[in-house]
């Protein structure tokens, strides 16, 4: 074969990533550059900002979902660009969120003769607000009608003191009092009876809690329940439940299904969830469900004209992905029920499994030990005979990776210093004994290092200080 003048160099070949100008120089970083910048190499700069975080799938401290099958990521990059807004544009998206909402109201026992109202959210912070923004107004309508004077005093709202920022939000956004059900030793939860006390004609609602931040415990709701139907018999307004479930809501039906908390119980009239915790989908999806249209004031639903069409809505939030409620709608069509509850099943055991682990080592008094909600929590026991805390215990922990919060409990509680670590549905068995085993690596070399404490004389010389 004969070959002839063949010049190379004048073709266009692209710039090796760390022989290109940008790598070799301190971009701009709070204003924009100049000059654009070609798109692997802006994606590799990125990548390598964040290559001193932590791994998604070692932090233990939340409860949002860190994996997804490949089909479903796949899926959600393939939607990004649909508004969930948008009904009139992308119908078939508006009827996938539709039947989302029926999927959770029958999961949530919904009375077949309920005319229940649905509507998916930004996370449970989002449906929060629009759960309380609820109980105020009707509670505002129903004490005017009872000749109640409203401005006499700030309506109120009753919770448990291991409530999640997003009701204190909600306190102070519309201006309602927060009463707090203190937690003590012996209740970790909402004391129904304590409650019952708070309960006065402004109360606009009781918020149950299935699944405190703090402990992973329930509120006994079908408690509460039963003390306000006593209570409700004679009220000039009267009192409902709110059901914050941002984390037992989409676990509990499948592990407890018997267990009465939901729109079985006479006074709950709407509930909230985290798609994005137990439901399996990545962050940025919640969902609220009323009982019945009566328990949803029809002032709070806007009627908005948008691109030519009209779309009822009461969201706080306007435009969004809709790729989280695709997703959310592939998980409840990929899983079914019993998919559900083997995944929840295999993390439940999983936190039974880790929850001994912690008990076995001996220095620590469990809170909760996985049974309902798949978290652990414990403290140190007293005068446990060790230096460190449980504070040093977190920073040794995440030096191998794991990031597991160490924090006080809420008001009444806070010289009790806990630590927790969630288990999701990513976090297997043969992580657990990974973890297990760095989890005890970890005590034994906080054991054998030099811990600084305010009893030890000044100056000596420092092994690991926190």
């Amino acid at each position: 074969m004969l070959y002839g003048k063949n010049d190379k160099s004048k073709q266009n070949f692209l710039t090796p990533i760390f022989g290109s100008l940008p790598s070799d120089r301190d971009i701009p970083k709070y204003k924009l550059n100049q000059s654009p910048i070609e798109p692997r190499i802006a994606s590799r700069l990125v990548k390598d900002e964040l290559l001193d975080e932590g791994v998604a799938r070692q932090n233990l401290a939340t409860f949002c979902q860190t994996y997804m099958e490949d089909e479903a990521v796949k899926l959600m990059a393939e939607t990004l660009q649909k508004n969930a807004i948008d009904k009139s544009e992308y119908p078939r998206t508006a009827e996938l969120e539709n039947r989302c909402v029926n999927i959770i109201a029958d999961l949530w026992n919904v009375p077949s003769d309920s005319n229940y109202l649905g509507a998916s959210t930004v996370g449970s912070s989002e449906a929060c607000m629009l759960g309380g923004m609820a109980m105020k107004f009707r509670w505002r309508a129903r004490a005017k009608a009872a000749g109640i004077d409203i401005t006499a005093h700030k309506p109120n709202l009753i919770i448990s003191s291991g409530y999640q920022v997003c009701w204190e939000k909600f306190c102070v956004y519309w201006d309602v009092e927060m009463r707090t059900v203190k937690m003590d030793p012996d209740n970790m939860n909402m004391n129904p009876d304590e409650a019952m006390l708070l309960v006065d004609d402004y109360t606009i609602g009781i918020v149950g809690i299935m699944g405190i931040t703090y402990s992973g415990q329930y509120d006994d709701i079908e408690a509460l329940d039963k003390k306000l139907k006593v209570y409700n018999k004679t009220a000039k307004v009267s009192v409902p439940i709110h059901v914050d479930a941002a984390s037992g809501g989409f676990y509990t039906p499948f592990m407890e299904p018997n267990l009465k908390w939901d729109f079985r119980l006479e006074n709950v009239v709407s509930i909230n969830s985290s798609g994005h915790k137990y439901g399996l989908v990545y962050p940025g999806i919640g969902w609220i469900v009323w009982k019945d249209e009566q328990y949803l004031p029809k002032e709070l639903i806007f009627k908005v004209s948008y691109l030519g069409g009209e779309i009822p809505t009461m969201a706080i939030n306007f435009s969004r992905s809709a790729s989280q409620i695709i997703a959310q709608y592939y998980n409840f069509l990929r899983y079914g029920y019993d998919g559900y509850k083997e995944v929840h099943k295999r993390t439940h055991d999983v936190a039974v499994f880790l929850a001994q682990n912690v008990k076995d080592i001996g220095y620590f008094e469990i809170y909760n030990d996985g049974s309902r909600l798949p978290i652990v929590c414990y403290k140190l026991k007293e005068n446990p005979d060790v230096k460190w805390t449980l504070y040093d215990l977190a920073d040794r922990l995440q030096m191998k990776g794991w990031q597991v919060p160490a924090y006080p409990l809420p008001k009444n509680l806070e010289d009790v210093i806990i630590q927790r670590y969630v288990v999701r549905a990513d976090f297997g068995m043969n992580m657990a004994y990974e973890f297990a085993e760095d989890f005890k690596e970890a005590i034994n070399e906080l054991n054998h290092a030099h811990v600084v404490n305010e009893k030890q004389p000044a100056g000596k010389k420092q092994g690991f200080t926190h």
